[in-house]
């Protein structure tokens, strides 16, 4: 479906109409023409353009076409997962406006993280403005696993792994909470499986067998992990192929 080029550009976080249409206006918008196989600046904002596969650039950076939008961010330690950070810098920071200005149908725009994790704890988040997928993967009905390389100050041993898998009690719940599975990869790191998220949960579990965290890193959601080449900071667009891993159970 055919949508006006200042439409487009308002769906994907460039502003309010009349901005987007002041950037095609300007110049400041190319489109890639696959059959000159080079870029082509656009002036007319109310052109009609199949947006998808679609390349442009805006202000001579590249972007394409999602109509909604699946983020992977490889977070930093020292960053809130939250909008309105009270310490540490907030990690919507780390992202490009336009991810962040992504209209919503709610009151918040842009994309939201898919749960938190904590200011010292690194690795694996995802952001999205799809409502259903955040739901989906954060909600502990559906089992969704999360896999943590926990590093520990004192030596771990069986006993305690055993009871990571057994089931612990926190403060607040009286129901065991078990692990789903629990790798020792040495004598202070841990592979910890998890598909529920309570608050502090990792360091709470680690602290109720008589250990205490030291480093927390997510690496794994779902059969999704996060790659090597991706640094702390940085971000990038989700596949077809990676939404489909973190379908995968």
């Amino acid at each position: 479906m055919n949508m006006q080029l200042q439409d487009i550009l308002y769906s994907q976080g460039f502003g309010i109409r009349r901005v987007c249409s002041g950037l095609v206006q300007q110049g400041w918008v190319e489109l890639w023409d696959t059959e000159a196989n080079d870029w082509v600046r656009c002036l007319d904002s109310t052109q009609d353009i199949d947006p998808e596969g679609l390349r442009y650039r805006v202000q001579g950076v590249e972007w394409a076409y999602h109509a909604l939008g699946y983020v992977l961010l490889h977070k930093p330690a020292g960053t809130e997962c939250s909008q309105k950070p009270s310490t540490y810098p907030s990690i919507y920071s780390l992202l490009p406006l336009p991810l962040r200005l992504r209209p919503n149908k709610g009151a918040v725009q842009g994309v939201q993280a898919v749960g938190r994790l904590d200011q010292d704890t690194t690795g694996l988040l995802l952001l999205s403005d799809d409502g259903q997928f955040i739901h989906r993967m954060s909600s502990p009905k559906k089992h969704v696993p999360k896999i943590y390389r926990v590093t520990t100050k004192h030596p771990v041993d069986a006993s305690q792994v055993q009871r990571l898998l057994d089931g612990v009690v926190l403060d607040d719940d009286p129901k065991p909470v078990k692990a789903a599975a629990c790798e020792q990869v040495s004598e202070h790191v841990l592979d910890l499986t998890l598909t529920e998220g309570k608050y502090h949960q990792v360091k709470r579990m680690i602290a109720a067998v008589g250990n205490r965290v030291e480093g927390l890193h997510r690496w794994k959601i779902g059969e999704l992990e996060l790659t090597e080449d991706l640094q702390p900071g940085q971000w990038r667009w989700l596949t077809a192929e990676d939404l489909a891993k973190l379908k995968a159970k």
